[in-house]
């Protein structure tokens, strides 16, 4: 089930509806545990049973570290709680990856071995809640978080259907105290809520299906030819994509848990306006960002100690990162380059945050800032290391390499001018937040800008794509 379709309209409806409704706090739980076990299990029902292992694992072993006697005992908790968690989500996602790049070292030496097929479905959603329960156990480790005694309550905020499957990651630390109290939607809520919305998915279904996608897969194409002309156009459109698709679910998300009275922290504050690549890593997928600041950067030293160890931790992080994102060599890659940009952003600012000193020095440092993550989505979006090569050199090669296979001359235009503004707008409020700036909207043009965006949704929702953030 997805937000871009008719089977989730009426499953949210009749959610909300009760939700909303006068029945008693407790029984609003429990819907809303069992509507999000079958928002979940409608991918795939017997995945359910991984999800809820996770869920008495973490909720156990937060108990047991809470009366445990000693810090060893704690400590052993603790281990048992990753070990569950990371073996599950390193089983099902990165299993197949080892077991292929194993053979071929074994090749190296000359041992022939052909592994069996590891035909093994990945869990939809599995990243994100694997990062949802290990929040807790590690804060209550830590002890900044009280174990929680109702196995209901948490299970509801590990399995909250809005973010299940793609985000934003959420901590238990803020979502576990909201429902301490009963939570009903205001109307201002409900009409925030709807607008987020109704804005993410124009970002999905118009932009980044409508519009975009078609040029990115022409250009991605792992038997396609890449010339200099479509490779920087599907590059273009698939930061584009990327964004709007990622963000357009981010904005859904956290529209559709307002229209229940739950708070949920933003995912993306303008990323293309980033002014270097720590400024972009404070606006781009701001959930993982902050998860891997907090409780992987920082338990390996942070930026205490000498540079080179800062330099170490940074790099240990982003080829982590990007390993999180899929198991394959061109997501370590992606986040290795990150993790080389913000090194060498260091190198030149030292430990002083990034401020720009003037207009110019602005715009130039967001368009660097813009073109090098450009680079870096080539490897995220080929299909393979061969495509990405290609278009790399396609990229930077000879003035006479343009022949392409772009399909339409004014699809790439229109493409390429909603990037342009996707860019220009994102530069221009990058210290605004969107639902400032729809506040701002006086309620004439808004409700205009509402109602233009409903029919584009109704006339494009023919292609129906699954968000690409559910791979992963």
């Amino acid at each position: 089930m997805v937000f871009n379709s008719i089977v989730f309209f009426f499953f949210f409806a009749i959610a909300a509806a009760f939700h909303n409704s006068g029945a008693s706090w407790r029984a609003k739980k429990v819907a809303l545990l069992i509507g999000s076990c079958f928002f979940y299990g409608a991918w795939n029902p017997p995945f359910l049973l991984l999800l809820w292992a996770s869920i008495l694992l973490d909720f156990y072993m937060a108990l047991a570290m809470q009366n445990a006697s000693s810090q060893s005992r704690r400590k052993l908790y603790v281990v048992l709680s990753l070990i569950g968690n990371l073996g599950l989500l390193a089983y099902f996602k990165y299993g197949s990856f080892v077991v292929d790049n194993l053979a071929r070292l074994m090749h190296v030496f000359g041992w022939q071995w052909s592994p069996p097929a590891w035909d093994i479905a990945l869990p939809v959603g599995i990243s994100f809640y694997t990062f949802h329960t290990l929040s807790y156990t590690l804060d209550v480790y830590r002890g900044e978080l009280p174990a929680r005694r109702s196995l209901l309550d948490f299970a509801v905020f590990v399995s909250f259907f809005p973010v299940l499957v793609a985000g934003p990651i959420m901590r238990a630390a803020d979502f576990l105290p909201q429902l301490d109290t009963e939570k009903r939607a205001s109307s201002d809520q409900w009409a925030n809520g709807l607008t987020l919305l109704i804005v993410g998915l124009f970002q999905k279904t118009v932009l980044a299906d409508g519009i975009l996608a078609p040029l990115v897969d022409s250009a991605f194409q792992a038997d396609g030819t890449h010339g200099f002309r479509d490779s920087w156009i599907g590059t273009f459109a698939f930061s584009g994509q990327i964004l709007f698709d990622f963000a357009g679910y981010s904005l859904c998300a956290i529209g559709v848990a307002r229209c229940f009275g739950f708070e949920i922290t933003d995912n993306f504050r303008g990323p293309y306006g980033a002014y270097g690549f720590s400024d972009f890593w404070r606006r781009w997928h701001i959930s993982l960002s902050s998860w891997l600041r907090d409780y992987l950067y920082i338990s390996l030293g942070g930026n205490r100690g000498r540079r080179w160890k800062t330099e170490r931790n940074l790099m240990l992080t982003m080829l982590i990162g990007g390993l999180w994102h899929g198991a394959s060599w061109a997501f370590v890659v992606w986040g290795g380059l990150h993790g080389t940009y913000l090194v060498v952003e260091r190198w030149f600012r030292g430990t002083r945050p990034v401020e720009p000193t003037g207009a110019a020095k602005l715009v130039a440092g967001v368009v660097l800032t813009y073109l090098l993550t450009c680079i870096t989505w080539v490897f995220f979006r080929s299909p393979n290391f061969a495509t990405a090569g290609e278009m790399i050199r396609a990229m930077f090669g000879s003035p006479t390499n343009v022949a392409g296979e772009i399909p339409s001359l004014i699809r790439a235009a229109l493409a390429m001018s909603v990037v342009a503004a996707m860019v220009v707008i994102q530069l221009r409020t990058r210290k605004s937040h969107i639902e400032e700036l729809l506040a701002s909207m006086s309620p004439s043009v808004r409700g205009l800008m509402l109602a233009l965006m409903i029919f584009l949704i109704a006339v494009a929702a023919g292609g129906q794509r699954a968000f690409i953030y559910f791979q992963f």
